[in-house]
């Protein structure tokens, strides 16, 4: 965004601020200076009043004026074809020296005597306006001949490049980066006051109608007026050349310079072009989507708002009718819908995309003025108008959560002052609170951070106390981290038990899952577009992706072979939740020279020995779940903290076949029955505690599930615990076996005499003899 000092004083004062000032004040807003290019005119260089040209007598591209500049006439001798054209033009007299220590001095040009230059801008070190030299009007100033050009300060003038970030539609015109100004430098835009002075108007509805169907995205506001005569005042020519916007026909140079000023896209067409059989300008806003939006004259589009005009629609210099378009459209919805569709898009598209002005009716008094001004026009009264539906964004703040993010107190009324000024409105409430209300053109503002960030452009990121980072961290202690952690855990004590992790799709084969009797969603619920034929419906277990990941080990040759995977599974009504699945196939250790090089195979209990490593205490009873890969003799519930967690169990021979595998063992657990509960500390009795056996015979067919059961219900409260350490069988105990239970007695109060312990086995004994028909071995 290119503007310059002048121009931008015609919308904020800038009186008593130089350059360097200027530029540090557009920095610290956030709006980055990239350059700064500063004209100043030459010593004698003067105005001059041509009194008569004529061409030179021996040279057909040479003229010979006479130019009065002030104090006296000077004949100078100028070779620019627009000089026949000028009556004020630039001098530069005898003595001057111009850029590049270009010094003027009395000559001779193929006879004629001349004494001083007629100069074009590069010459003065201006931006080029074209062929030939600079005609002078009086939108400089008023002209007096012999008065310095560099007394005219609309010539000494400076040029500012800001390099503006992709959010900052609003900073693409001089009236949007005099609105942050003005709040920085603490001083007022000056009052517009863009009002034609033609009182005796026609209607434009005599003229024009407009129809719009259903609601768009687009705000349009049409305009019309006959003129003639239209040009381009040096001012207007100088300033667009100073900020690189190329001079094109009158119409359009006036159009240009009142949408880099005003920040409003507008548009002119010749209305003549536009009229029907009867006379009319009809216009119709078509709507493609609710975003891209035609606006059709004559059964021909002639402007696609934001994206583009019909060139063959343009008003040119000879258009005695006007129509006048200035439009908004919201940047996002904009480009969203320009990316889905090839549309044609000009200039204009990158203030349109990026946001352009949304105050309409300024734009439209602005280049009404400047018609005025530059030609003889008539304007029909009122505009044809086409709103689309807005509620801006209310966003609540608090002082003090301002003042935390900032890491500075900021007043409430500072912080309201600057929001005000920035054209934000402001609802106050109590204790600090209040609502900001987002003006259209800062569509950029979506949360406190942003507001926020307002603020500190303005009071300046510089004037911020410098002061050590307070990081105070909140308690983040909550159910989604207790899991989180468990899962790390749990993921270690696996790998350390001699698993491996595998990670697999959620999604399964429906008919496979069939196959081995596990649960399936139905087809209502399965996959609609599955990624692969055989991955068509949410998984109901993890145990066939573990058995497919350990068939394809066996592939590699792989002969231990240990897998786990914690992941998510679904039910019927496809509710998620998580398992923990692991397998174990092959030897239960490496080869070496401890065992010869053959190493044992994994069994029963040495599989429940690694889950029992990851798990801790565990109790096992007979398995109630159905599936086709459990054994139907070597597998169990387990029972964890005294809830069923999930089942243990040796692969079914039939699958371990089907699969290529040896024996293999497999468990699932739910992974919300493993999760950590608080436990209470218990005291720790001082007194030594006593380990006693007991053997007792009992039928073959009892389980010690029973057993476990029956000395449960003992009430006894130094009896701690008791657990199986042998189990016998020999052809003289028969249809009998011997078992064997460990335990553990100790008392809070006192040493143990040997009557206390008697006392506690035999209330065991015949607990037992009740309960399981057991005797004394």
């Amino acid at each position: 965004m290119r503007i310059t000092r002048s121009w931008l004083n015609e919308f904020v004062n800038l009186d008593g601020i130089s350059n360097e000032e200027l530029s540090t004040t557009f920095n610290s807003i956030g709006l980055e200076v990239d350059s700064v290019t500063e004209y100043n005119i030459p010593e004698k260089v003067v105005v001059g009043r041509i009194v008569s040209c004529s061409k030179h007598p021996d040279a057909d591209k040479l003229n010979v004026c006479q130019i009065d500049v002030g104090n006296e006439t000077l004949q100078i001798v100028c070779g620019a074809a627009n000089v026949v054209e000028a009556e004020y033009v630039a001098v530069a007299v005898v003595g001057a020296v111009l850029p590049g220590d270009f010094r003027i001095k009395d000559a001779k040009l193929r006879g004629v005597e001349s004494s001083g230059m007629v100069c074009s801008s590069t010459e003065l070190g201006l931006p080029p306006l074209g062929d030939g030299i600079m005609i002078l009007d009086d939108s400089i100033g008023t002209l007096e001949a012999g008065r310095a050009l560099a007394d005219y300060e609309k010539f000494n003038d400076t040029a500012i490049e800001i390099e503006l970030t992709a959010n900052r539609g609003d900073c693409l015109s001089i009236n949007g980066i005099a609105r942050d100004v003005s709040v920085a430098l603490e001083r007022e835009l000056k009052p517009s006051s863009y009002t034609t002075t033609q009182k005796d108007k026609l209607g434009v509805a005599r003229l024009a109608e407009i129809q719009s169907k259903g609601e768009s995205e687009a705000n349009l506001r049409f305009l019309i007026a006959q003129a003639s005569g239209i040009k381009t005042p040096f001012l207007i020519r100088l300033r667009l050349a100073m900020v690189e916007i190329a001079a094109k026909s009158n119409i359009e140079n006036l159009i240009n310079y009142a949408t880099h000023a005003t920040g409003v896209v507008l548009r002119a067409y010749d209305a003549e072009g536009l009229k029907d059989e009867g006379g009319r300008v009809r216009l119709q806003i078509a709507n493609r989507t609710p975003a891209i939006v035609d606006v059709i004259s004559c059964q021909k589009t002639i402007s696609t708002v934001g994206l583009n005009q019909n060139e063959e629609c343009k008003a040119k210099d000879t258009s005695g009718l006007l129509l006048i378009e200035a439009s908004y459209i919201h940047p996002e919805i904009l480009v969203e819908a320009a990316a889905e569709g090839k549309y044609d898009k000009d200039e204009l598209y990158y203030k349109t995309s990026r946001g352009s002005e949304p105050n309409l009716e300024f734009g439209l008094e602005y280049i009404s003025v400047n018609l005025e001004q530059n030609s003889s026009c008539k304007f029909y009264e009122g505009h044809l108008t086409v709103s689309s539906p807005w509620e801006p964004a209310r966003i609540s703040a608090d002082t003090q959560e301002i003042s935390a993010i900032i890491g500075q107190d900021i007043p409430k009324t500072k912080i309201v002052s600057i929001l005000s000024n920035l054209g934000f409105g402001i609802q106050s409430g109590s204790d600090g609170k209040f609502v900001v209300i987002v003006p259209r053109f800062r569509h950029d503002i979506k949360n406190i951070q942003d507001v926020t960030e307002e603020i500190v452009r303005i009071i300046g990121i510089n004037n911020i106390q410098e002061k050590p980072l307070a990081f105070v961290e909140h308690n983040r202690h909550n159910d989604v981290l207790a899991r989180h952690n468990f899962k790390k855990s749990l993921r270690h004590k696996l790998s350390a038990a001699g698993f491996n992790e595998t990670v697999s799709y959620i999604f399964a084969d429906g008919a496979k899952q069939k196959k081995y009797g596990f649960d399936s969603v139905g087809n209502v619920l399965d996959l609609a577009n599955p990624i692969a034929e055989d991955l068509n419906t949410p998984r109901t277990t993890i145990l066939v992706n573990l058995l497919e990941a350990a068939a394809r080990n066996v592939s590699y040759t792989e002969r231990s072979i240990g897998l786990f995977e914690i992941g998510a599974v679904f039910d019927r009504t496809r509710q998620q939740s998580m398992r923990v699945s692991m397998l174990f196939s092959g030897q239960d250790e490496s080869e070496s020279v401890l065992n010869s090089g053959k190493p044992r195979k994994v069994d029963f209990g040495s599989f429940v020995k690694r889950v029992q490593s990851v798990l801790g205490e565990m109790k096992m009873v007979a398995c109630t779940y159905h599936n086709e890969l459990i054994h139907p003799y070597q597998s169990a519930n387990v029972i964890y903290r005294d809830r069923l967690c999930g089942f243990i169990t040796k692969l079914h021979p039939a699958v371990q076949e089907e699969y290529g595998l040896g024996d293999t063992f497999m468990a699932e657990f739910e992974f919300d029955t493993l999760m950590p509960v608080h436990i209470n500390a218990t005291a720790i009795s001082k007194y030594q505690g006593v380990y006693k056996d007991l053997s007792v015979v009992i039928d073959k067919s009892r389980r010690y599930r029973e057993i476990d059961n029956a000395l449960g219900e003992l009430e006894i409260g130094i009896l701690k615990r008791w657990y199986p350490i042998d189990v016998y069988e020999d052809e003289q105990l028969g249809d009998k076996k011997s078992l064997t239970v460990r335990f553990f007695i100790q008392s809070y109060e006192k040493t143990l005499q040997d009557t206390d312990i008697e006392e506690v086995m035999q209330s065991v004994m015949n607990k037992l003899q009740e309960k399981c028909e057991a005797r004394l071995r």
